[in-house]
């Protein structure tokens, strides 16, 4: 039942609920910038593809779902970078050092089991200098609202297959060894648990 849940119910879901036109405009604010060769971990439906700056050429995509990769042939047939699938976990990524200009994350942090492991391949592959967007939602300033995170985070972590509510998305990347460059949090519409987002760019040491 778990995966008819994870492959077929919860792609869909996250295609609905994370896409719309009110979050592309954060899509595109998180893929601004980004140019040459590009590494998306969680490529999902391809929801950031109309996002990617004309100077991206081609995308590395990590998805383990297949039917994302599906949902997103439409998308990737009407974008301009060329797409190749190369893997299903980010804690892996069959990519040679320093190959990528540049790496992107969309909600997708959360729910890595390894993160530390996949950011610190992340990093592996980036060319010095090369930067790394996310646009992820996480744990909040607020204690309210930071308490009721903790509190709901084990039926989140089911429900979304793995996802936390309580992760921090800045400092994820300060401890693998990346300077944030840029950095954006704020609200979003909804519960408030659920929509503290954190918009980044973090650059790897020259």
């Amino acid at each position: 039942m778990m995966g008819l849940y994870r492959e077929q119910i919860l792609p869909r879901v996250i295609d609905r609920v994370c896409g719309g036109v009110a979050m592309q405009r954060f899509r595109d604010r998180a893929c601004a910038g980004l140019n040459g060769t590009i590494v998306e971990i969680g490529f999902g439906s391809g929801l950031n593809v109309a996002s990617y700056p004309p100077e991206v050429e081609l995308v590395y995509a990590v998805e383990p779902a297949a039917l994302g990769q599906r949902l997103a042939a439409p998308r990737i047939a009407e974008g301009h970078a060329r797409v190749e699938h190369v893997g299903l976990r980010g804690e892996s990524l069959p990519l040679a050092d320093e190959s990528c200009d540049g790496a992107l994350s969309t909600f997708t942090l959360c729910t890595i089991p390894g993160v530390e492991r996949a950011l610190a391949e992340v990093v592996r592959v980036l060319r010095p200098g090369g930067t790394f967007h996310i646009l992820e939602h996480g744990i909040a300033p607020d204690r309210g609202v930071a308490r009721w995170q903790h509190r709901l985070d084990p039926i989140q972590h089911v429900l979304g297959d793995g996802c936390h509510l309580t992760r921090d998305p800045l400092a994820l990347l300060r401890n693998a060894g990346l300077e944030v460059i840029e950095s954006d949090q704020r609200y979003v519409a909804g519960p408030k648990p659920w929509t503290f987002m954190t918009q980044a760019v973090g650059r790897k040491p020259v």
